[in-house]
């Protein structure tokens, strides 16, 4: 491989400013990390999820930053440690230097791991002059459930950079009911979930309630109980959690990862703007 093909990629996303062009190179960080993945035979044992799945697989307007995962069955003793080394070496295969470090803990479901690139400021040519003050390097962190809830519907999909490969990803009704999921049982507010809910909507996006459900069980307040999970709950307890959200701060998280055409409707965001994408909700 040759570094140009990555300052050629770049360039076609047309970054108006040093921030566009750093989302830009991590999200082809990204692609290259899903390539050594793909080529280490990853997806016969799990597929793509959150919110970069939703980005690069299905084109959610926003960048995203880490590489989320679920395993297709449970296997407490799933390892990152054999595509670490893969994904190193891909990246090596461009000239850029990466850093891996495998922070999976033993008890711990989710098995993470973590990628760090720092020579790219030197040796790509970018459009934009970096100075000391600049981000010098970018981070990507991996996350594997490994003990997923039932119910989740897979599918292949193509990816295009570096060069054409197939994954394995969730379905995007199965993506909405994880994102569901992060909604109602997160311990603090995200407001890249709630950007992504928005956009989930206006696409009249069907929900995996089999899936939502045994997420629900598994994981949260509802965890172990009873409930019946449908439309009418699903919208009663999001319209809870609107009208205690101070949207002025949840909209800041998104800022970052909005190129400017996207910025303008975050001034909009309060609890009616959300209750009328509550209510819009497909059945």
């Amino acid at each position: 491989m040759d570094i140009r093909i990555i300052e050629d990629r770049i360039r076609q996303y047309n970054p108006k400013s040093k921030r566009d062009e750093l989302n830009a190179f991590k999200e082809i960080a990204q692609e290259i990390a899903l390539f050594s993945l793909a080529r280490g035979d990853f997806f016969k044992h799990a597929a793509f999820q959150g919110g970069t799945c939703l980005r690069i697989v299905y084109g959610l307007p926003r960048f995203s930053e880490d590489l989320d995962f679920i395993l297709n069955s449970h296997n407490p003793s799933f390892s990152w440690q054999t595509f670490l080394n893969d994904i190193k070496l891909e990246f090596e295969s461009f000239g850029l230097t990466l850093e891996v470090k495998d922070r999976s803990q033993a008890d711990n479901v989710v098995k993470k791991a973590f990628l760090k690139e720092n020579s790219f400021g030197k040796v790509l040519q970018l459009s934009y002059a970096r100075d000391s003050s600049d981000v010098q390097a970018i981070n990507i962190k991996l996350e594997i459930d490994t003990n997923p809830p039932q119910g989740s519907e897979f599918e292949s999909k193509f990816v295009e950079f570096p060069t054409p490969f197939s994954i394995v990803a969730q379905t995007m009704p199965t993506l909405f009911a994880g994102k569901l999921h992060a909604l109602l049982c997160r311990q603090y507010v995200k407001g890249r979930d709630w950007y992504d809910f928005t956009w989930y909507v206006t696409r009249k996006t069907a929900i995996n309630y089999s899936f939502l459900q045994h997420a629900l069980l598994q994981q949260g307040p509802w965890k172990g109980q009873e409930i019946t999970i449908n439309r009418d709950w699903v919208c009663k307890e999001l319209e809870k959690k609107v009208q205690a959200i101070n949207w002025s701060t949840a909209s800041k998280d998104v800022e970052i990862f909005l190129q400017p055409r996207e910025l303008q409707s975050l001034g909009l965001w309060n609890a009616s703007f959300f209750k009328h994408f509550i209510e819009k909700i497909a059945d």
